[in-house]
C-alpha cells in the first residue's frame, strides 16, 4: 500500500472513563509498524496515571487545555504548543487538573501489538503511588 488517507469519520474512537481516544495510525488502522499516533482528550480532573512503555518511545504534544505531566518524579504544567518526550522504560503520567477538556496528540514508536501501544502500569507501586493521588 502506498499510503492511506485518514478521514475524520474513519477514525476508530474509544470512550474511556478518563479520556476520549482517536486512533489515527496504528497496525490495526493503517498497518503501521513503526509509528502509533493517538488523539487523546483528557476529561476534566482525569488522567493517565504512572506507567511506562518497555520498548516504545513516546512524544506527547498539547493541542488545547493544560495538563500536569510527570517524567519520573519531575512535574511540569504543559500548555498548547508544549510537548514532552519519554524514552522507552521511563515512567510518566499525564493529568488534566483543569475544569476543561485537554487535548493531546501522542506519538509512540515502534508500534507494539495490534493497537500499537503496550504499557506497564506502576501507579500502585512506590514511589509512584505517593506522588499524586491516582486518577481513574
Amino acid at each position: 500500500m502506498p499510503g492511506k488517507f485518514i478521514l475524520r469519520d474513519d477514525v476508530k474512537r474509544d470512550e474511556l472513563e478518563i479520556a476520549r481516544l482517536g486512533w489515527l495510525s496504528n497496525p490495526a488502522a493503517t498497518g503501521a509498524k513503526h509509528l502509533t499516533v493517538i488523539e487523546g482528550t483528557f476529561l476534566p480532573g482525569k488522567g493517565h496515571s504512572f506507567h511506562y512503555h518497555a520498548d516504545q518511545e513516546e512524544l506527547i504534544y498539547v493541542v488545547s487545555g493544560t495538563v500536569e505531566h510527570w517524567i519520573e518524579q519531575e512535574k511540569r504544567t504543559l500548555s498548547p504548543g508544549d510537548s514532552v518526550f519519554m524514552p522507552a522504560g521511563v515512567v510518566h503520567a499525564t493529568f488534566n487538573t483543569s475544569a476543561e477538556d485537554a487535548k493531546v496528540i501522542a506519538i509512540l514508536g515502534p508500534s507494539a501489538g495490534e493497537m500499537g501501544v503496550e504499557q506497564i502500569d506502576v501507579s500502585g507501586e512506590a514511589p509512584w503511588n505517593g506522588l499524586k493521588a491516582n486518577v481513574a
